[in-house]
């Protein structure tokens, strides 16, 4: 009788210290968890449903404690207006009426890597599912204003925004934002300048530019010459007054040098 008592004390001691170490069960499903304790600080290996975790320091009492989280498809949309760069003063020189605006109708999404959530917690401060829907809040708007200006930038330059590589621009926002995956980049000009008039016009507009600006070097330049050598002369002025003020015998050597001989005038001669 007393081994089958004792045999049922080990199997209850055994399942016990099996059910507390057993820290999966703790995560409910389609969540992740992040293991915290005392004695080992923050676990690096997320624990995820159906992937079987047994840490042994989860069985010391007030050791351990679990922040589970939720990973959710964030979305994000973009509307970008604006106009093309100095498309008003182009088409007022060639005397046209052309509207160079445009608009940009999308959307981005994309999801938190769950292998990050350890390094969110370390160096973000993301402690629970509060903290991780506002880092994806601010992420979301930094990935749209990083989308936003690339592609003004593109569509200033008075290229085609088909010719805007969105594979190219997905590498570079997930090289800035390592901690996201599942990214997607999507959206349409709802309304799109005439990119053939505009950069004709520019083309003419700078090319009449350059040539007035030919011109007026070419019509300034004597002026601008003389004006150049009149104040390297003023300036050399200026230096011999500030030193005959300093030495007024100097006033006497120049004197004899105007004389031509070098000997003193006759007291006699007026």
């Amino acid at each position: 009788m007393k081994k089958i008592i004792f045999a049922l004390f080990i199997l209850i001691l055994g399942g016990t210290v099996f059910f507390f170490g057993w820290v999966q069960i703790r995560v409910p499903p389609g969540s992740y968890g992040v293991m915290r304790s005392k004695t080992h600080g923050i676990d690096p290996v997320v624990i995820r449903e159906g992937e079987f975790r047994w840490l042994w320091y989860a069985i010391i009492p007030t050791n351990t404690a679990l922040n589970v989280f939720t990973l959710r498809l964030v979305e994000q949309p973009i509307r970008i207006t604006g106009s093309l760069p100095s498309g008003n003063a182009y088409a007022l020189f060639a005397g046209l009426e052309a509207d160079f605006s445009y608009e940009y109708a999308g959307s981005l999404s994309f999801m938190v890597k769950p292998d990050q959530l350890p390094v969110l917690i370390t160096e973000r401060s993301v402690a629970n599912q509060e903290d991780l829907e506002a880092f994806e809040r601010r992420i979301a708007g930094e990935i749209a204003s990083y989308s936003t200006r690339r592609i003004r930038e593109h569509v200033a330059a008075g290229n085609e925004l088909g010719e805007l590589s969105m594979d190219k621009l997905k590498e570079d926002i997930l090289r800035e934002y390592p901690y996201i995956e599942n990214l997607s980049c999507g959206g349409a000009m709802v309304q799109y300048p005439d990119l053939v008039l505009y950069n004709s016009l520019r083309k003419i507009y700078e090319d009449y530019r350059r040539g007035q600006q030919k011109s007026q070097e070419s019509d300034v330049s004597p002026p601008a010459n003389r004006q150049i050598n009149a104040r390297i002369r003023l300036d050399e002025l200026a230096k011999y007054g500030e030193l005959l003020t300093k030495y007024p015998i100097l006033l006497q050597y120049l004197a004899l040098e105007k004389g031509g001989d070098g000997k003193n005038p006759d007291p006699g001669e007026d």
